[in-house]
C-alpha cells in the first residue's frame, strides 16, 4: 500500500473497526441475553421475519419492536401491522456470529445507521456490527442451544454486476423476470453442460469466475455452475517444497508425500483460476487427464476459495499465466454488451488469481470430453533448445522435446533425499548440429517442487529417454523444472511447433570437448595424456561376483572367505574394483590442472592399462599413456589455482 494513501488509511480504519467489535463483545457478559430486561437508549430492537443473502451480505426483513417481548414464543409468527418494517444488513462475520433465524429477536446497539431510499418505503439499517441475539425466556435457553446446532440454509440471490449497474443491452435475458431463488444470468458462451444433470448445481450456468466470487463469497457456491476452459493439467505436492512421486495414493519410499491434481482454468473474460482436486489414483492418471481434459470446457460447482493470490506472492503461477497471455481470440469485456469483444493486445495481463478447491470429497468438476477443443485454448508452444537458449526474457515458460543423456542427484549439503534437486543433461537435433557459440548438451534442473511420476523416474533410471518438458522455466541462462512443470514420455495431442525440427536423433550423440568455456555442473568429452596419479586417494574394494554388492563381510563359518548379505552366500571369487584420481595434460586447457576421478567399472581408457587381477599396480605403467574421449561430469572449475575437477561417467 502506498504510504499515507487512501488504501492504507482504509486498512487502518478496518483494523480499528475489527478491534472495537472484538473489545465490545468481550465486554458483554453473553452474546445472547434474556428477554424482559431494560435496555439502554438508542438500542434498536427488531424481530427477523425472513432472510436471504446477496453479495455475501445477509439481508433480513425485520419488524421493529418497542421492547423485547417477555412472553412471546419463538413459534409465534404473527406480524403486528402497526410496527414498522425494516431491512437490516448484517455483514458476513456478524451473521456467522449471531447464527440468527426467522422469528429471532436482535438488539442492535449504536452507532447503527438508517438509510432511506427514494423508490421504497422500507428503510435500510446498516452498521449493525454491535448486535446481540435475545432469548425469549430463561427456560428456552437449552432449546435455543439445541435449535442452533443445526445449520439453516440461507437463500442466496445471485445478482449480476452487469444488471446492478445497468450495463447490458435492453434486449438481454438479464432483464427478464428473475426466478424465485435467484436472478438468472444471461448465457455468455455456448453451454452443453446440462444444469439439471449436475447434482450440485440446479440453476443456470454462468461464465464469469469473478462474478461468482463476488456474488457467492469465499465460503463457496453451490447454486450455480461456472463454465471455464481447462488450459493446463498438472500436479502440485501436497506438502510444499518436497518431492512427490505420484503413485497409488500412498507414500513412496516412506517419504510421506502426496500430490494433488490441479487445473488451470480460464473463463470467457480471460480471468484465470487454479482449481485443486483430489489426489489422482496413479501416475498414469495425470497424463490421461492432460490428454483428455486440456482444451475442454468444464463446469465447476461447489467450489470454495482457498486464497486470492497476486503476482508478487505466486511468481511461478503467474509465469504460467503470462505464457498463456494474451488470449488467442478476443475475450468478453465485463460491463459491456454480450456481443462486445476487446482486442486481446489491449488487455493488461491479470494481476490476481483465485485458488479454488472442491468442498469435502464431492465431485464438483464436470468436463465435457465430447465437445471440440475450445478456440480459447493455447496448447504448449514447442521450441528447439537452440531457440530457448537465445531467448532474452527472464522467468519465461518454455516447452521442448529432448533426449536425456545423463541424470545426477544433488549430493551437496545435508538436504533430505526428497528435497534434493535432480540435474538432467539433455540435447536435441538443434544442438547436435555444429552451431558456433552453442553447447551440444544443456543442463536442466528439476527442483524439489516439481512432481515427477513413477513412469518418468523409472524410465530414466534404466535408459536414455526422449522426454517432453511442458512449461519449464527459462531464466538467467538456466532451464528449471519447477511447480506446474509436467514431464511426460508421450507427445501431447495438441502442440504448436511452427518451424521447429522435432525429428529424433539418428547418429551418435556428441558432447562438447573440455575447453576454456567449460563450466561447472556440466558434462563434456575429454582427451589427454596421463601425467600423474594421486596415490593417497586411490583405493580398491571387493564386490560380489553374482550381484555386484560392494558391502561384503567376513563369512561366519570360514573367516578366510567373504559373505554377501544380499545373496546370503559366501563369495568365493570376488571381483576387485578400483578408484583413483589421475592428472591429465589436455591441449584444450594447457594452463590448467585437469584432475579426473575414474572407476574400474566405468573406465575403458585409464584403468584398462592397470593390472586389476592383483591388488597392486605400477604407477609407471600409467604415466605417459594417451587417454581417448572420456565422458566426464565437471565438478569444479577454479581460477586460483587454475584447476578443473572431473568425474568419469557413463551416459544413459
Amino acid at each position: 500500500l502506498r504510504r499515507g494513501g487512501l488504501a492504507e488509511r482504509l486498512c487502518r480504519l478496518q483494523n480499528r473497526e475489527r478491534s472495537a467489535i472484538s473489545f465490545w463483545r468481550h465486554q458483554c457478559i453473553s452474546d445472547t441475553i434474556i428477554s424482559g430486561k431494560k435496555h439502554k437508549s438508542g438500542v434498536l430492537i427488531v424481530k427477523i421475519l425472513e432472510m436471504c443473502e446477496e453479495c455475501t451480505i445477509q439481508v433480513a426483513v425485520c419488524q421493529q419492536l418497542e421492547q423485547t417481548p417477555a412472553t412471546l414464543s419463538p413459534g409465534d409468527a404473527a406480524v403486528n401491522a402497526g410496527e414498522p418494517i425494516l431491512k437490516v444488513l448484517f455483514a458476513r462475520e456478524t451473521a456467522a456470529h449471531l447464527k440468527s433465524r426467522p422469528q429471532d429477536v436482535i438488539l442492535i446497539h449504536p452507532p447503527w445507521q438508517k438509510l432511506l431510499l427514494k423508490n421504497t418505503d422500507v428503510p435500510v439499517i446498516m452498521n449493525t456490527y454491535f448486535s446481540q441475539k435475545v432469548l425469549l425466556s430463561e427456560h428456552s435457553e437449552t432449546g435455543e442451544k439445541a435449535y442452533g446446532l443445526t445449520k439453516m440454509p440461507i437463500r442466496k440471490n445471485i445478482i449480476s454486476l452487469a444488471q446492478t449497474f445497468r450495463l447490458d443491452d435492453l434486449g438481454d435475458a438479464l432483464h427478464q423476470e428473475p426466478s424465485e431463488n435467484q436472478v438468472a444470468c444471461a448465457p455468455q458462451i455456448p453451454n452443453n453442460c446440462d444444469s439439471k444433470q449436475h447434482p450440485l448445481a440446479p440453476s443456470a450456468v454462468n461464465d464469469s469466475l469473478l462474478e461468482m466470487v463476488e456474488s457467492q463469497g469465499a465460503v463457496g457456491w453451490r447454486e450455480v455452475q461456472v463454465r471455464v476452459i481447462i488450459q493446463r493439467v498438472y500436479c502440485l505436492p501436497a506438502r510444499e517444497g518436497s518431492r512427490s512421486f505420484c503413485s497409488e495414493q500412498e507414500p513412496v519410499s516412506n517419504r510421506g508425500m502426496f500430490c494433488r491434481l490441479c487445473l488451470l482454468v480460464q473463463d470467457a473474460y480471460g480471468m484465470f483460476s487454479e482449481v485443486q482436486l483430489q489426489s489422482p489414483s496413479s501416475a498414469d492418471d495425470v497424463e490421461q487427464y492432460c490428454r483428455r481434459w486440456e482444451g475442454r470446457f468444464c463446469c465447476l460447482a461447489g467450489m470454495k476459495i482457498l486464497q486470492r493470490t497476486t503476482r508478487g506472492r505466486a511468481l511461478g503461477l503467474f509465469s504460467l499465466i503470462d505464457s498463456l497471455w494474451p488470449p488467442v481470440v478476443p475475450v468478453k469485456v465485463p460491463g459491456q454488451s454480450q456481443g462486445s469483444e476487446m482486442m486481446t493486445k489491449e488487455l493488461p495481463p491479470p494481476s490476481f488469481c483465485y485458488i479454488l478447491a472442491v468442498q469435502s470429497s464431492e465431485i464438483d468438476v464436470e468436463v465435457d470430453e465430447k465437445e471440440q477443443i475450445s478456440h480459447l485454448y493455447q496448447p504448449p508452444a514447442v521450441r528447439g533448445l537452440k531457440d530457448i537458449l537465445q531467448m532474452d526474457g527472464c522467468n519465461e515458460r518454455c516447452s521442448f522435446w529432448a533426449r536425456v543423456l545423463y541424470l545426477r542427484l544433488q549430493t551437496k549439503g545435508r538436504v533430505p533425499i526428497n528435497q534434493r534437486e535432480i540435474w538432467l543433461f539433455v540435447t536435441d537435433t538443434t544442438l547436435q548440429n555444429v552451431v558456433p557459440g552453442m553447447p551440444r548438451v544443456v543442463g536442466v534442473t528439476v527442483a524439489a517442487s516439481c512432481v515427477l511420476s513413477t513412469e518418468i523416474s523409472e524410465a530414466l533410471s534404466v535408459a536414455s529417454q526422449r522426454v517432453f518438458f511442458q512449461d519449464a522455466l527459462w531464466g538467467n541462462g538456466r532451464i528449471i523444472c519447477v511447480e506446474r512443470t509436467v514431464l511426460s514420455l508421450q507427445k501431447p495431442l495438441l502442440c504448436s511447433a511452427a518451424g521447429v525440427d522435432l525429428s529424433e536423433l539418428t547418429g551418435p550423440v556428441r558432447l562438447d570437448e573440455l575447453d576454456s568455456t567449460t563450466q561447472a555442473n556440466s558434462i563434456c568429452a575429454l582427451r589427454g595424456t596421463v601425467v600423474g596419479v594421486n596415490e593417497r586417494t586411490a583405493f580398491s574394494w571387493p564386490t560380489c561376483d553374482r550381484c555386484g554388492n560392494g558391502k561384503l563381510e567376513l563369512c561366519p563359518q570360514d573367516r578366510e572367505l567373504l559373505y554377501c548379505n544380499q545373496c546370503s552366500e559366501a563369495v568365493v571369487s570376488p571381483v576387485l574394483k578400483m578408484q583413483l584420481e589421475v592428472f591429465l595434460s589436455c591441449p584444450s586447457r594447457s594452463q590448467s590442472t585437469v584432475k579426473v576421478k575414474v572407476r574400474h567399472e566405468m573406465s575403458c581408457g585409464v584403468l584398462s592399462i592397470v593390472r586389476l587381477d592383483t591388488s597392486v599396480y605400477e604407477v609407471q605403467s600409467v604415466l605417459g599413456k594417451e587417454v581417448g574421449l572420456l565422458n566426464c561430469y565437471v565438478h569444479s572449475v577454479t581460477s586460483r589455482p587454475n584447476c578443473v575437477g572431473l568425474e568419469e561417467i557413463v551416459l544413459l
